[in-house]
């Protein structure tokens, strides 16, 4: 056919080039039809920022003994939300406020909101951080200093914001917006002061982030003309899944099949399609399922970190496999070791794994139409959820059940031979390199037993990829017993001792200035030296430091934990190592408070030992745990009380 050749030259672009994934777009319903469907990105305008975060002020001269105030009021579009002025780093981005130079007027103080923001603690993207938000409407107040002798009527106190406004799917940056304070009478602003720890308040079921008010909006009535656009942006933004990078790795597959089926009639290329498309749509029901009844969105899935290390696993197992080292157990996975096995034909079960893995890899991927489609599900009912999800699938398999009616368009490809097995190793490094992109999305601390995972499940593949096929039943289970058990023990061993603890301690940065100013509190202080290359460091700290009764103590006891990280050069952590006497780490610190000298732990540490540091330098535990006490002189002999 006619067309035959663009068709291929789509499936070649796809597996060997994918541009970066298309923006998040956006479903805008007060636009009807399609226009509603083109959000931010080439196809339409940008979202106005302006209209997201209203921004008024006022300030007031001194009375009273109390300082002129200045106050920001921030109004926040219903259904978004946005970042405290104290939002922790590591995080999302904290809403910044500043007092232009030229207006004359200077802060005296630190913002306090009004009111708290409301907090709650990540689980996943940001493992154990608060996060502190604001829904509705917020005021902010500071204490200023006014240029003395001038009168305020004839100031003009201006500044400017910089903040994020987001909503559960999408997030925009809220840049240089300006206010204009109005002056007001003396003492009309309450006079607000940072002083102290800023309360905050727990993030409640009742608060609901796509409102911004204590019930979600109603569902808008689903109409038949509102309904096909939507429907037709799910099956275009599924078509164009094919193209992003998330799913180039499982376009090769498809390539080594196509190859393999050219030599098959129509009705079977159709079944193998088929099977494909059934794999492929069974993720996207699971997706609707979740996303109807459990309030998933699209690629929340890797917003969970265990989900994201089984993928982890999964590709590089497939990696492995498309390199040769061993053959994964199914049909039509490409994981022979030579020309003629490719050759085999792939089966129904094969076809249907494969849609199963191309659309879990998918999922991380957005892209045009796709976010306006899924947006839309958010306020609909759950059968309208589903056609959505369906819709998204069938377009993504769409250019499959094409070749399926009309397989003579895969004809021109090279018939199987010698150059499946390159373009399958080939393959394989894409794999590879699927598989260092995934690690980057988990969390730093997780980097090390994830990597260490990966070792034990090679080593695994490596031990069944060596015992060949003509062994006895014996050998080769031993072999799978042996390699899965290992990896498994391994892989748990990984987690469980070098995995990011769960009842880690306030650390703040180690500094000298840091350390000397902690000591004038009189409580003890705690200085962990450490790296991220030292793996003895990161043992101490997940058996020995970060514990619950270590941290019960510190709390108790108003110890202040600080972390020197000498993971790349420091000169002044380097000196603080040799003052104590040391050129290497694991090293910790326990300075007293009224002693001159700290008391020194070095190397591999237990719990105990470290609780007894503590203890000696007066922060005991107060449970009645067993803690080592002074010496007591009894006759000629000593010993020593417990508690």
């Amino acid at each position: 056919m006619r067309f035959a050749r663009p068709v291929l030259f789509l499936l070649a672009a796809l597996t060997l080039t994918a541009g970066p994934a298309a923006a998040q777009f956006k479903f805008n319903p007060d636009a009807g039809g399609f226009g509603g469907l083109l959000g931010d990105g080439p196809l339409g305008d940008a979202e106005d920022t302006s209209n997201l975060v209203k921004l008024s002020a006022r300030f007031a001269p001194a009375a009273d003994g109390k300082p002129a105030m200045v106050e920001v009021t921030a109004n926040i579009k219903s259904g978004y939300h946005i970042y405290s002025i104290t939002q922790p780093d590591g995080g999302p981005q904290r809403t910044t406020l500043t007092l232009d130079e030229s207006s004359g007027a200077e802060l005296a103080g630190d913002w306090v909101p009004d009111p708290a923001p409301k907090t709650h603690i990540d689980t996943e993207v940001w493992i154990d951080l608060p996060i502190e938000e604001h829904f509705g409407q917020v005021t902010w107040r500071a204490p200023i200093e006014l240029p003395a002798g001038v009168d305020p009527a004839t100031l003009s106190v201006t500044g400017s914001a910089d903040m994020q406004a987001c909503t559960e799917v999408a997030c925009h940056n809220v840049e240089d917006a300006a206010f204009t304070a109005e002056l007001v009478e003396p003492g009309e602003i309450p006079y607000a002061s940072a002083e102290g720890p800023q309360p905050t308040q727990p993030l409640t079921p009742g608060d609901s982030p796509l409102t911004g008010t204590a019930e979600p909006a109603p569902p808008a009535p689903v109409t038949l003309s509102g309904l096909v656009p939507i429907l037709g942006a799910a099956f275009l933004g599924g078509l164009i899944l094919n193209l992003m990078p998330c799913v180039l790795p499982v376009i090769g597959l498809k390539v080594l099949s196509f190859a393999e089926q050219a030599g098959h009639q129509r009705g079977k290329v159709l079944a193998m399609n088929l099977a494909y498309t059934a794999g492929l749509l069974s993720v996207f029901m699971l997706l609707a399922a979740l996303a109807a009844f459990a309030g998933y969105g699209w690629g929340e899935l890797y917003t969970i970190t265990e989900f994201k290390v089984a993928m982890i696993a999964l590709v590089f197992v497939m990696g492995l496999s498309f390199l040769g080292v061993w053959e994964i157990p199914l049909p039509g996975f490409a994981g022979g070791r030579g020309a003629n096995q490719l050759q085999q034909k792939e089966g129904y079960a094969g076809a249907f794994y494969k849609g199963v893995f191309t659309t879990i890899l998918a999922t991380p991927c957005s892209g045009p139409f796709l976010g306006s489609a899924i947006g839309f599900t958010l306020t609909q009912p759950a059968w309208v959820t589903f056609l959505i999800f369906g819709a998204i699938g069938f377009g993504m398999a769409s250019p499959y059940l094409l070749i399926g009616v009309f397989p003579s368009l895969v004809k021109t490809l090279p018939k199987p031979g010698a150059w499946m097995e390159t373009f399958k190793q080939l393959m394989g490094f894409v794999l590879m390199a699927t598989v260092v992109y995934l690690i980057s999305t988990v969390a730093t601390d997780y980097y090390l037993p994830v990597l260490t995972m990966l070792v034990a499940i090679g080593f695994a593949c490596w031990w069944i990829g060596v015992t060949p096929i003509t062994a006895t039943t014996g050998k080769r289970m031993t072999a799978w017993v042996g390699g899965v058990g290992s990896a498994a023990v391994i892989g748990w061993l990984a987690f469980g001792l070098l995995g990011p603890s769960e009842h880690g301690l306030p650390w703040k940065p180690y500094t000298e200035t840091a350390l000397a100013s902690a000591q004038t509190r009189g409580k003890p202080v705690l200085v962990d030296f450490t790296a991220d290359w030292c793996l003895t460091c990161k043992l101490n700290l997940k058996r020995a430091i970060n514990t619950d009764r270590v941290k019960e103590v510190v709390e108790a006891n108003g110890v202040t934990p600080l972390l020197a990280d000498w993971t790349d050069k420091n000169d002044e952590i380097k000196a603080a190592i040799e003052s104590l006497g040391s050129r290497s780490i694991p090293l910790l610190a326990i300075y007293a408070p009224g002693k001159p000298e700290p008391i020194v732990l070095r190397d591999l540490i237990s719990e105990d030992e470290l609780l007894e540091a503590l203890a000696e330098a007066g922060a005991v535990e107060a449970n009645g745990a067993a803690t080592v006490m002074p010496e007591i002189e009894i006759g000629e002999a000593t010993t020593a009380t417990m508690r």
